[in-house]
C-alpha cells in the first residue's frame, strides 16, 4: 500500500512538471508558433508519401520553367517537372535524413559521453582522445571528407552526418555526468550494490536527457542545412530523387532567369532548419527549472 502512494505521488509529481514545461514552452509565442509551423511542413511531407499534384519525375520540356500559377503553384522546374510535388516527394529524404542521422549520432555520443564520465580513468582518457580529433576538424569539412570516401548515396549521408555530430553530444553528455556522479543519491544507490550499468542507464541516464534533446533539436537544423549542403555539392542523394539541396543546385543556373526554381526549396530549407531552432530555444527554456520558477511567479 505505501509503495502504491510512494509511486502515485511520483506519478502526480511528474504529471504537474510536464505541465510547467508545456506552459512555458507555449509562453514563448515564437517557439511555439514554430512548432507547428514545422509540422505543417512535415505534414506536407507524410502526405507526399500517398499524394502528389503531379508525378515529380515526370518532365515536359513544354511547360519548362513556368511560373507559380493555380495550375502549378509553385511553378516548374528547368525540365517542366512540378516543384511542389518534388518538394513534397524530396522531404522525406532531407527530413528524414536528418532525423535518422542526429538519432544515431546522439545514441552513439551520449553513450559514449555516459561510459567516458561514468568509469573515468583510462576509458575517459581514449574517448576523449578520439573526440578531440574528430573536433579537430571542421563538421562541414569532416562530411565532406567522409562522402568523398565512402561515395554518394543515402547511406553514406547517414554516416557521414552521423559522425560528424556525435562528438559534440560526448563532450556535452561526459560534462553533465561528472556533476551528476557526485551525487548523494548516486552514492546511496553504490551502497545498494547495483551494478555500474543499472546505475549509469536508470539512474545517471534520466538527468542528462535534458540537455541531450535541447543539443538533438539544434543539430536537427544544423543537419537540415548540412544534408542540403552536401545534396548541392553533387555528395548527396543521387539524381533523380528530388532532395532540396540537390534542386538548388540544379535550378541555380536559372537563379535570374526563374528565380522561383531556386527559391522555393531554399525557403523550404530555410524555414525548417529555422523552425528546429526556435523550437530548441523554447525547449532550452521549458526544460530549465529557473525558467519554471519565473513563469509561476509572474
Amino acid at each position: 500500500m505505501e509503495n502504491e502512494l510512494i509511486l502515485k505521488n511520483l506519478s502526480e509529481a511528474r504529471k504537474k512538471q510536464l505541465i510547467a514545461m508545456w506552459e512555458v514552452f507555449k509562453s514563448n509565442r515564437v517557439a511555439y508558433t514554430s512548432l507547428y509551423v514545422l509540422l505543417g511542413l512535415i505534414g506536407l511531407v507524410i502526405v507526399g508519401l500517398f499524394y502528389t499534384p503531379y508525378n515529380p519525375y515526370d518532365f515536359d520540356l513544354s511547360r519548362a520553367r513556368q511560373p507559380p500559377s493555380l495550375k502549378h503553384l509553385l511553378g516548374t522546374d528547368e525540365l517542366g517537372r512540378d516543384i511542389l510535388s518534388r518538394l513534397m516527394v524530396g522531404g522525406r529524404y532531407t527530413i528524414g535524413i536528418s532525423f535518422i542521422s542526429v538519432l544515431l549520432g546522439s545514441i552513439i555520443g551520449s553513450t559514449l559521453g555516459l561510459i567516458s564520465g561514468f568509469f573515468g580513468g583510462r576509458i575517459d582518457t581514449v574517448i576523449q582522445r578520439v573526440v578531440d580529433v574528430a573536433l579537430a576538424f571542421p563538421t562541414v569539412l569532416l562530411a565532406i571528407a567522409l562522402m568523398v570516401s565512402l561515395g554518394p548515396g543515402i547511406l553514406s549521408l547517414i554516416v557521414a552526418i552521423s559522425i560528424s555530430t556525435f562528438p559534440t553530444y560526448t563532450r556535452l553528455v561526459r560534462g553533465v555526468v561528472l556533476q551528476v556522479v557526485n551525487e548523494d543519491y548516486i552514492a546511496a544507490v553504490k551502497l545498494l550494490g547495483k551494478s555500474s550499468w543499472y546505475i549509469m542507464f536508470r539512474h545517471v541516464l534520466p538527468n542528462v536527457l535534458s540537455p541531450i534533446i535541447v543539443q538533438t533539436t539544434y543539430y536537427l537544423g544544423f543537419s537540415i542545412l548540412l544534408a542540403s549542403a552536401l545534396g548541392f555539392l553533387g555528395l548527396g542523394v543521387p539524381p533523380p530523387i528530388p532532395e532540396w539541396g540537390a534542386m538548388i543546385s540544379t535550378g541555380r543556373v536559372y537563379l535570374f532567369s526563374s528565380p522561383h526554381i531556386v527559391v522555393f526549396p531554399g525557403l523550404f530549407i530555410m524555414i525548417t532548419a529555422l523552425s528546429f531552432n526556435l523550437i530548441g530555444d523554447g525547449l532550452r527554456d521549458a526544460l530549465d527549472p529557473k525558467s519554471r520558477m519565473f513563469l509561476r511567479r509572474f
